[in-house]
């Protein structure tokens, strides 16, 4: 048994799905049977697949905790070439902020909250408590690594994980809401004002439900670097919360569309929007409708 498939078992017995990396530090290529994709992908991946084959296919999506499938003699060949171990972060429910150099760690130190660190050939890995989305580049020398990717397996690292913080977040939601240069991202859909007519059962007057409504659509508009999406979310949750004890109908689709049509303005594409939105109101205690 080598070196890292003894590595891999001890992971995988610990609850973290792993998987060989080849020469190069990259995933081994599909086998025939699944070249091009052709089998459907895992069940794992983003859009569930077909894909029953036994061997080392489809990247992160072979990332497994299965002892047995680490062990069989369809993974075997890949264990004798193995060049390093990987692991799936969101499989073991973690987030990998991959500082990628000495400048990137500096930020680090100073931005965010401690966590455990594992140097790495040129920075440090820094793993926290929860999964998300994973993006590359989200500033410079800074890659998130979680959902739907892999990261190398480099020892166990020092210090205690802290759950993961919402600044790392916000990292992937300024990709999301800084639009590409000379890109339209989305427009905005067919816009309705809110008033009086469609808010029979409310308990406001219609100057209360207006100031709010700006005071609101002010933040998200404010939001022109990051942060909007987020921004738009708290602005339907707090709206739709001071509603709570109306009778309703309050008209909070219309001033629900309102605040999705500010996000859009600087640069959140429209589903992401209208997503922040619809949980925004749905979340609160007030009524969505």
């Amino acid at each position: 048994m080598s070196s890292h498939l003894r590595t891999a078992l001890g992971l995988a017995r610990a609850g973290v799905p792993v998987l060989p990396l080849r020469a190069g530090k990259l995933p081994f290529g599909n086998c025939v049977t699944c070249a091009g994709n052709a089998c459907g992908g895992r069940p794992s991946m983003k859009n569930a697949g077909a894909c029953s084959c036994p061997g080392v296919c489809h990247g992160w999506a072979a990332a497994t905790t299965d002892t047995d499938t680490l062990t069989s003699p369809a993974w075997a060949g890949a264990w004798r070439q193995a060049q390093a171990v990987a692991y799936h972060p969101a499989g073991a429910r973690l987030t990998v902020l991959d500082l990628d150099d000495t400048e990137a760690v500096s930020w680090a130190r100073q931005t965010l909250p401690a966590t455990r660190t594992v140097p790495t050939t040129r920075g440090e890995h820094w793993i926290y408590l929860g999964a998300m989305r994973s993006a590359n580049s989200v500033r410079p020398g800074v890659d998130i690594k979680s959902a739907m990717a892999y990261a190398r397996w480099l020892g166990p690292g020092i210090g205690t994980m802290t759950h993961l913080p919402s600044a790392v977040r916000a990292l992937v939601e300024r990709e999301e809401t800084t639009p590409a240069r000379g890109e339209v991202v989305s427009s905005a859909p067919g816009r309705a004002e809110w008033d009086s007519t469609v808010a029979t059962g409310c308990r406001h007057t219609e100057r209360y439900v207006r100031t709010g409504l700006e005071r609101g659509l002010a933040l998200v508009r404010s939001r022109t670097e990051s942060g909007a999406g987020s921004q738009a979310f708290g602005v339907a949750q707090f709206l739709a919360a001071q509603h709570a004890q109306c009778p309703g109908p309050c008209g909070l689709d219309a001033l629900g569309r309102q605040i999705i049509a500010a996000a859009i303005s600087v640069g959140v594409p429209a589903s992401y929007a209208e997503r922040a939105v619809t949980n925004g109101l749905n979340t609160s205690t007030g009524r969505a409708a």
